[in-house]
């Protein structure tokens, strides 16, 4: 175990970023702080509240870890959300984290934006956890290849990886026999939302895997076909206002079928914090570089194929293949 952190026992974090439809900076650091009830009913999204304040108050926060910092963009957007989820300092520059924490989160989704985000924390030697997608960028996938091979601590992917109800179904596979077929539907669009898709799907299958993406749908309905070397085929349908139908999983193989909804969202939220956390203790991460390296390339082939009129994208023409794991 080779920890890296100082001291594992009380790990200061920043959460750096706030975008719009977005309610991660409030929800991530009120399930590792704990929170401000009469503030978080203030939150833009009410669905966050309405989850936090169902939990009983000792499944709330992670021992030993602390979001001490938080910048964003709008000043008083941080303000409110460093009083709702119990954030003692608000910075002016997301910079002025460096040498006041042990960590650094990025909550927001736009992939495009990360890479200079997170450039700053990185070439300072910080462990760094970047919300989904890591990026959208072929050049910039690169760019984060390159550091983790230098020995860069980067961790990042999606929360319904955690899903309690899909952590549980793996259990069950064997009474599906040979697995054939698997759909997972989606709401908003691919660029921010095709992942949660694509990674709730992944660890189903066997890593490493995975051939081609081909995106026959539209900026706003995106039915995704991609293809794994085991002979299963996936059908990611990402379709802008599909809220009432999204995370909803099919798996289906030649003994059976199973079919679920992702609902319980603070257990997985606090599944994936708690990942990081013990990442920084144990220097070992939960989710290999290299799967989520395989992920973020389903994610730009997905949009070069839709770009190109539905084009086979093959995972081998994107970006550097090569990975060097650091475990």
């Amino acid at each position: 175990m080779n920890p890296l952190v100082k001291h594992p026992s009380r790990i200061g974090i920043a959460m750096i970023g706030l975008v719009p439809d977005n309610a991660h900076p409030y929800s991530w650091s009120a399930a590792i702080n704990g929170f401000d009830r009469d503030e978080m009913a203030n939150c833009p999204e009410p669905v966050v509240f309405e989850y936090l304040s169902a939990e009983p108050p000792e499944n709330i926060g992670i021992s030993g870890a602390r979001v001490t910092h938080i910048w964003g963009a709008n000043a008083d957007s941080a303000r409110h959300v460093a009083k709702a989820a119990l954030i003692p300092n608000v910075l002016s520059r997301p910079e002025d984290a460096i040498g006041e924490v042990d960590a650094v989160i990025i909550p927001t989704d736009i992939g495009s934006e990360h890479l200079e985000m997170a450039r700053p924390f990185i070439e300072a030697g910080l462990p760094i956890f970047i919300d989904k997608p890591l990026t959208d960028r072929e050049d910039h996938l690169e760019q984060f290849i390159n550091w983790h091979v230098q020995d860069a601590h980067i961790q990042s992917g999606s929360v319904l990886r955690f899903a309690a109800e899909f952590v549980e179904c793996r259990e069950r596979m064997p009474d599906l026999g040979v697995l054939r077929l698997v759909t997972m539907t989606m709401v908003r669009s691919w660029e921010r939302y095709g992942i949660h898709a694509a990674e709730a799907v992944y660890p189903f299958l066997r890593p490493g895997g995975w051939i081609s993406v081909a995106n026959m749908g539209t900026g706003l309905a995106n039915i995704v076909h991609v293809r794994h070397e085991d002979g299963i085929d996936v059908v990611l349908a990402l379709i802008d206002d599909l809220g009432g139908s999204a995370g909803c999983l099919g798996l289906y193989g030649v003994n059976g079928s199973i079919n679920l909804k992702f609902a319980d969202r603070y257990s997985a939220v606090k599944a994936q914090l708690s990942s990081f956390v013990a990442y920084l203790r144990t220097g070992i991460p939960s989710v290999p570089f290299s799967e989520t390296i395989e992920i973020v390339k389903i994610i730009i082939g997905g949009s070069r194929s839709r770009a190109e009129n539905g084009r086979v994208v093959m995972l081998s023409e994107i970006g550097n293949t090569g990975v060097v794991e650091h475990v």
